[in-house]
Parts: C-alpha cells; structure tokens; sequence
C-alpha cells in the first residue's frame, strides 16, 4: 500500500512539473505571432487594423504585432526612396546614411537572414525615426552661447554617393556664421562604422560646441529578457561588464548613469548589438534615458571644446550594429575595444563554456555541419569521461559485493544508527569502496550540458544551422509534430504536446539506458523510473534540437558503454538479477499474504 502511495505522489509531482515547465516555456519564450493579411486595406489609410493585444517579445526579436509589421513596410518604402540618402555597400552591412540629419538609421545585416527560408530578407538593425521599428545613431554637436550646430532636421552635403570599405564619406554642414561642421563616416568589412567629427572656425569670434553621438531605438524591437538571457540597455564601464540594467529599469527612473567610463554604450539583444565606442582620449559621460512611448537612448556626451578663430577642433567615435559574432568581437577587442566579446551574455561559467564553444566551432569548421560537430563534440567529452565511468562500475561491483556484510551490519546494529554508520564507514574503508562514485560521472555531465545549451540559445553562430533531413535549424525546437502527422494535418499542436522524432528518440534512449541500469531497485521505484523518461520527453521537446541530439548521443553513447562494462564486470549483472529475484520473490510473498490491493470504496 505504501508503494502504491509513493507511486500516485511521484506521477502527481511529474504531472505538475510537467504543466508548470509548458507553462514557464510559453512565458519566458514566447514564440513569435503570425502575422494576419487583412483581407483589404485601403492604400491612403493612416493606419493598419489595430491589434487585439500587444504581442510579447520573442528570442529573436523584431516586430511582432501585425499592424506594426505592415506599417513599418509602409514607412520604409517612403523613407528609403528619398533622395538624400548616401548608400552603404560592405559585406558585413547594407543600408544608407541619411543627409537629413546626418542618421546612421538604415542597416541590414547581409550575412544573417530573417528565417530559414531560401528567399528570407536580411536582418533589418536600423530603421528610420518615426517607424514602428525606429532604430537609429546619430552623431552631431550642441552649441552653446548661440552657436548654431546641425540638428536632426539639418540637410547635409556629401563629397560621395555611396560608403565602402574603400571609400569613406565625409558629410559637411555651414551655418551663416562661419562654423562648418564635417563627419567622415569610415566602414570595415564587418559591422564596425567609424565617424569623425571636425569642427573649423572661419568666424570672428571663439565658439564653444558639446560633441555627442547617440543611439535611440524602440523596445517594440527587443528581444526577450529572462534571468540567462540579457537583452536591453548594455555596456563597459571602467572595463566591467554588467547586464543588470534593463528597460524597465530606464523607464522607472528616467535615466541610468552607470559609475565610471565608457568603453562602449548601446543596446543588446540576445543576437544582436548597437553600440557607441569612444575612442578614449577624452572622457566622456554615458547614460541611458527613457524617451516614453517605449524609446530609449543611449548617449555619449564629451565635455565642451572651444575653437579659436581660424582653428579646427575634432575627435572619433565608433559604432558596432551588427551581429555578436564572437570572433568578430574578440578581433574587435584586439583592435582596442574593451571586452566587447562579453557582450554576449555567457553568464557566471563564461570560463567553461567559452571552452564548450571554441572546440564545438572547431569542429563545425572542420566538418561542416554543426549536427555532425555536436555528435563529435559528444564523443570528445564522453570519451575523457571513459576512464571515469569505468571507475563508477567498478565501485558499483565493489558495493555489490559487500552487499551481504552490509546486511549483517544493518541486523547488528539495527537499534543503534550511529554505530551502523559508523561501522558501514569502516566497512567501506576496508574494501575501498567509494558509495558516491556512481553519481560523478553525472555531476560532470551537468557543466557540459548547461554549457550547450547556453552556446545554443545565444551564439549567433548556431542560428539557422542545419543538420540532415527535416532539421534546417539546430538552434530552434524540433519542427515535425506527432500529432499533425509531421506538418500533414493542418494544425499546430499546443507546446504541451509538441512532441517531435527527437524527443520520442529522447525518450526512448533513456529508457533503455535505465532498463541497463545494474542498481536493482523495488517495485515502486522501478515503476517511477519507467515513467520518468517519457516526463522527460515532454520536458525536453521544447529545447533545441542541437541539445536533444546531444543527450540522444550521449543516451547511446551510455548504452554502449553499459553493455562493455556489464562484459568486463559480469558479476554487477549477475548480482543486479538475483537482487531483483529476491525482491520480486518479496512482492509475490506480500501479495499471497496480504492480498492484492483494493481499491477504495465510493
């Protein structure tokens, strides 16, 4: 009756975590809205159908609302038409440059696409002020006593038609006072943009200007933001690295001035960065500002510089908008940029799981295909844990074999739990059995798994890979569905039953690796370990598909492992079995006695 007892627990307990873990999922990963075509919409109408409820961020990011997404389309194809723009053509980054204003406020990241699909956009980072996904940086002066510096209505004059890596373009702006104000915009092959400012005094007087540049955007665009994943306000400081501000936090109090100076300022989400990096001659101030209406900003403000007549005043600053590569960072650090490849939220084990990263993109570059390199990443670690496992059976025959002094111990000393302790300690010593031997080999599993699944959530260098067959991208959940017959049945199942191949693969590799397990256990143990696979298989369908195919590799990696050890240790399975006898003999002997158990009367 006990066990039976102990077996309703542990299925209400699974039951539970297993409702309450769909549940966390869909709130902290909302998967993106479909966007709905209205059936007309009229062509001079202000503004699309409103929405029913505004749509909560997603892990990439983006517009998510239907009515934000058709009219930022709308916007665009206005704002990109307009003739005072100066196109920016590098392989990193696509886009323009707006002379009104002199905005930094059209980028597309030609390297990374909005979806697996072969005709998929490339990812939009900046867009114009004023559109539902504004998203811009803008670089200029403030005159003080009068002066009049270009402001964001400003048309400026470009000496070039087009940004290259081999042609820089240098903006210039006069007022009718004798002060001309210049921008050369510079581009690398990646995502780096590099502005200097000048300021010439043709006047007769001095004048005083406060340079500054900025970067503002909108939190429709965010990414999600959860406790492992950092997505809002970011930046260095004194060359620390903290991702405690987030939105909510700027909106509280209107602006955030982090303590110290910046190395660099911007904006993260979980793929992507727009960041200002001064270049450190001169100290300037950094803050965070709430605009309302869901706008932020990011500033750089220098102190004030003051031009003599006939003399010129001027300083640089860069700007990072693309994708948290991290060789890309990291060679960026190289170039002086202070920890810019921490950007990338690895969290408190960075020590381990950069290491994770490194050999797993080795080998994707070696073999190329990021599911080939996650197997042999597998073999690689499994394989250092050989010699370990090796250790864990061998403890486990030895425990075994002291099995029948064990029970002679627990008979002697049955009333006296202190000198049975006390004496099984001993007991252990004399035959050098080590009792937590068995559970090693999982403890050092658990660093190695944690570590994938964060290189899988945040690397950019997972997203969008494939592996053989139905699986076009690692980093996301098994796309084929049990229950709609693998996309046949018109239907989307809920996430609760969103179970894939690879999660029944899951499922059923752990459960032959239990049915191996040596350990005899009792009736009621025995039934909770047959249920807790297919617990897990639900549990683990949402994850990413690298992951699952990682524990699957890992699951028959273990098989196999069990099996040769079982050949070199058979009496482990000889025990394991007569063990079990014994235990299967009790049951039968409680049932003739006792009786089946009743069920409860209604």
């Amino acid at each position: 009756m006990e066990n039976q007892r102990n077996l309703i627990w542990a299925v209400v307990l699974m039951g539970v975590i297993l409702i309450g873990w769909n549940a966390g999922l869909h709130y902290f990963y909302p998967q993106p809205v479909r966007p709905v075509v209205a059936a007309s919409t009229s062509p001079n109408s202000a503004t699309p159908v409103a929405d029913a409820a505004p749509a909560k961020p997603t892990r990439e990011g983006g517009l998510q609302a239907p009515a934000d997404m058709a009219l930022e389309a709308r916007d665009l194809k206005q704002e990109l038409a307009s003739p005072n723009r100066v196109a920016i053509d590098a392989p990193g980054l696509k886009g323009s440059i707006n002379l009104a204003g002199g905005l930094v406020d059209d980028l597309l990241l030609a390297r990374h696409r909005e979806s697996i699909a072969k005709d998929s956009a490339p990812v939009r980072l900046f867009s114009p002020a004023g559109t539902p996904a504004q998203h811009f940086a803008q670089i200029g002066w403030v005159g003080e006593n009068g002066v009049q510096a270009p402001t964001a209505d400003t048309l400026w004059q470009a000496d070039g038609r087009k940004l290259t890596p081999q042609t820089p373009v240098t903006l210039s702006w006069s007022n009718p006072t004798g002060q001309t104000f210049t921008i050369r915009y510079a581009i690398d092959d990646n995502y780096l943009i590099t502005a200097t400012q000048g300021v010439r005094n043709a006047g007769a007087a001095a004048i005083t200007v406060k340079p500054f540049a900025l970067v503002k955007r909108t939190e429709k665009t965010a990414s999600i933001d959860t406790w492992t994943l950092h997505s809002g306000p970011l930046g260095a400081f004194d060359g620390t690295v903290s991702f405690a501000t987030n939105y909510k936090d700027v909106a509280a109090t209107g602006q955030v001035s982090p303590a110290g100076a910046p190395n660099w300022i911007g904006f993260t989400d979980i793929y992507w960065l727009s960041a200002l990096i001064p270049d450190g001659k001169i100290k300037a101030q950094g803050d965070y500002r709430a605009l309302g209406d869901g706008l932020f900003r990011a500033d750089l403000v220098w102190p004030s510089v003051s031009v003599a007549p006939g003399q010129t005043a001027g300083q640089s600053v860069r700007l990072f908008a693309g994708a948290k590569e991290n060789a890309v960072l990291e060679a960026y650090e190289k170039q002086g940029v202070t920890n810019l490849s921490l950007s990338i939220d690895w969290g408190w084990f960075r020590w381990f799981e950069k290491p994770i990263f490194w050999l797993l993109d080795s080998l994707f570059r070696s073999v190329k295909n990021f599911g080939l390199a996650i197997i042999l990443l597998t073999l690689i670690v499994r394989g250092m844990m050989f010699p370990v496992a090796q250790r864990q059976f061998k403890s486990m025959a030895a425990m075994k074999a002291i099995q029948p002094k064990m029970k002679v111990i627990q008979e002697r000393y049955k009333d006296d739990k202190e000198t049975q302790q006390r004496e099984i300690m001993a007991l252990y010593k004399q035959e050098g059995v080590n009792p937590l031997a068995g559970c090693l080999p999982i403890f050092l599993q658990i660093p190695v798994f944690f570590a994938l699944y964060k290189v899988l959530v945040l690397t950019i260098e997972m997203r969008h890979q494939p592996f053989i067959l139905w699986i076009k991208d690692l980093s996301a959940p098994d796309p084929l569905h049990i229950l709609n017959l693998f996309g046949l049945l018109p239907f989307d199942p809920p996430g609760f039953l969103g179970i894939g191949v690879l999660a029944i693969a899951l499922g059923t590799t752990m459960w032959l690796q239990f049915k191996l397990q040596p350990a005899a256990m009792d009736p009621a143990q025995q039934q909770v370990m047959a249920i807790m696979p297919w617990m897990m298989m639900f549990v683990m369908a949402p994850f990413a598909a690298g992951l699952l195919i990682y524990w699957i590799t890992s699951n028959l990696l273990t098989i196999g492992q069990q099996r040769y050890l079982y050949a070199r240790h058979p009496q482990l399975r000889a025990q394991a079995a007569k063990d079990q006898q014994n235990i299967d003999r009790s049951v039968a002997r409680d049932i003739k006695t006792k009786g089946p158990a009743k069920s409860p009367k209604r």
